[in-house]
């Protein structure tokens, strides 16, 4: 490795794959460097693939912002690099008359996003496009969809290549040092190289990343709440031809349906709170599961419903504590030092991903 560089970013993860994309589209050298020994083995492998409209999330905020042009950029990204996806749609469900006034709510905020296209819908009219689903109302989101995020991780990595950047793999920022001028990194092995610019993209790593970084007060770090979510797929075809969502709960979006690009569907994340990275599925889950589903599913077959994969969400907000918005600190928050770190990049992450990368390149500009 080179004493030297321009441009650091740690994690190659979706969003640390799409920041150093932006800085290698602006012309910057730019070194990624990644403890694993390949692209998206965290956060990145362990998702819905969900492709968000920018439904629920408050106005003005960066989650709203980022999600409403990241995913117009990404459906173009999609097409333009034939990164397998589908828009496929979403229904928000109300399975009781109280909560039709959530979807009421949801309608409202998005169009304070900038989304255009919802329906609401009747119960009978969504029967009439999903028969298995039991609901008083529905909201269409026509704009939703799904996509293969290994591939456009894949997408991401031939651009920053192609633009003169490298990835390392297997290679572990230790601890560091801020100076006004650049940043100093500590690599497992004995390897001690220096940046103009780094950005700590770590994901479930980033806050202990942080936590190494000389210079950087550790009361300005937020605390990581980890949020372990199970999937469970659904043996056999499909009922579904959309993504079905039930009401958000303070957590989460709930345990809602999705599809993968071959069809099959799968039911998730639910949320267990956990205090250390833990990807072990714990099948006492199923009962919870299948209560949650027949809210809105209510011929859901106990015995189809199969173990699928665990995921764990960076919160930067506890149990009983209302949503975060991504926290994403620059410059301005590091005494002016060439630093920047995201925290708390959970959904939409991905469908931000693009407009999260030029977002992040953009702060250095104008440090």
């Amino acid at each position: 490795m080179a004493e030297s560089a321009d441009c650091i970013v740690v994690g190659a993860g979706v969003v640390g794959l799409a920041v150093a994309r932006a800085f290698a589209a602006y012309g910057r050298e730019v070194l990624v460097l990644e403890a694993e020994r390949t692209i998206g083995t965290g956060v990145s492998s362990r998702s819905s693939e969900v492709i968000h409209a920018g439904i629920y999330y408050l106005p003005h905020s960066l989650k709203a912002r980022l999600c409403v042009s990241g995913r117009d950029q990404l459906y173009e990204y999609c097409n333009t690099r034939n990164v397998e996806h589908r828009r496929l749609g979403k229904l928000i469900v109300a399975t009781s008359e109280p909560q039709v006034l959530d979807l009421h709510r949801y309608a409202d905020q998005a169009a304070a996003n900038g989304v255009a296209d919802l329906r609401l819908l009747t119960g009978q009219e969504v029967r009439s496009i999903e028969p298995s689903v039991r609901c008083v109302a529905g909201l269409l989101s026509p704009s939703t969809g799904i996509i293969d995020s290994h591939g456009l991780m894949i997408a991401y990595q031939a651009d920053i290549e192609a633009h003169g950047g490298t990835i390392l793999f297997n290679t572990r920022v230790l601890r560091g040092t801020l100076f006004s001028s650049g940043v100093q990194l500590e690599i497992e092995g004995g390897t001690s190289v220096s940046a103009g610019t780094v950005v700590n993209a770590g994901g479930l790593q980033a806050q202990a990343l942080s936590s190494r970084m000389e210079g950087i007060p550790h009361a300005s770090i937020p605390d990581l709440h980890l949020a372990k979510g199970h999937y469970f797929t659904l043996s056999g075809r499909s009922p579904f031809k959309r993504l079905v969502y039930p009401i958000a709960n303070e957590a989460g979006l709930g345990t809602h349906v999705t599809l993968d690009l071959s069809g099959r569907a799968r039911f998730g994340p639910d949320v267990q709170w956990i205090d250390h990275v833990d990807y072990t599925f714990n099948t006492d889950r199923r009962a919870l599961f299948c209560r949650a589903i027949r809210e809105y599913y209510p011929d859901l077959d106990e015995s189809c419903l199969q173990p699928g994969y665990v995921g764990i969400r960076p919160k930067v907000c506890g149990p009983g504590q209302p949503s975060a918005d991504f926290c994403i600190c620059g410059p301005a928050a590091h005494g002016g030092a060439p630093y920047a770190a995201l925290y708390g990049i959970e959904s939409p992450g991905l469908t931000a991903s693009l407009a999260l990368g030029t977002y992040v390149a953009r702060m250095f500009e104008q440090a």
